[in-house]
């Protein structure tokens, strides 16, 4: 108990343990809802795609009704914008949700890498001379 006589704790975990299985299964699914909504990132594997619910540096999670095991190559999206390449893993299902952790990521480029130096230098200079 705190100074106030209220009780501290350390997280809500602890109030879910009081409240009917049908209240925590809607509470799960209600914050599920509202992280599809917010998320604008996807993982496109074929022809298939699903909604990012978190991303960080080294993997991100999808929501685990609805995200097979995946494995190997895939590509993420952010909107429209494709960000990478990336071969991925499974690593665990963690509170209704399925974590992959990147092998590898490959930023996605525009356009295909060069095989040659740019210069800047001018070499010469063309001129149009009618008449000649």
């Amino acid at each position: 108990m705190g100074e106030s006589g209220q009780c501290v704790c350390r997280g809500a975990a602890w109030m879910s343990e009081f409240l009917p299985k049908e209240v925590r299964e809607g509470l799960e699914q209600a914050r599920k809802h509202k992280l599809r909504k917010k998320s604008r990132m996807k993982v496109r594997v074929g022809d298939q795609s699903f909604t990012i619910l978190r991303y960080w540096d080294d993997g991100f999670a999808l929501d685990a009704d609805d995200a097979p095991q995946l494995r190997g190559l895939v590509d993420l999206y952010d909107g429209g914008r494709h960000l990478s390449q990336c071969l991925i893993i499974a690593s665990e299902e963690d509170g209704g949700e399925m974590v992959f952790e990147f092998k590898r990521a490959t930023v996605a480029a525009d356009q295909a890498p060069l095989d040659y130096e740019r210069t800047t230098k001018t070499i010469g200079l063309l001129t149009h001379r009618p008449g000649i």
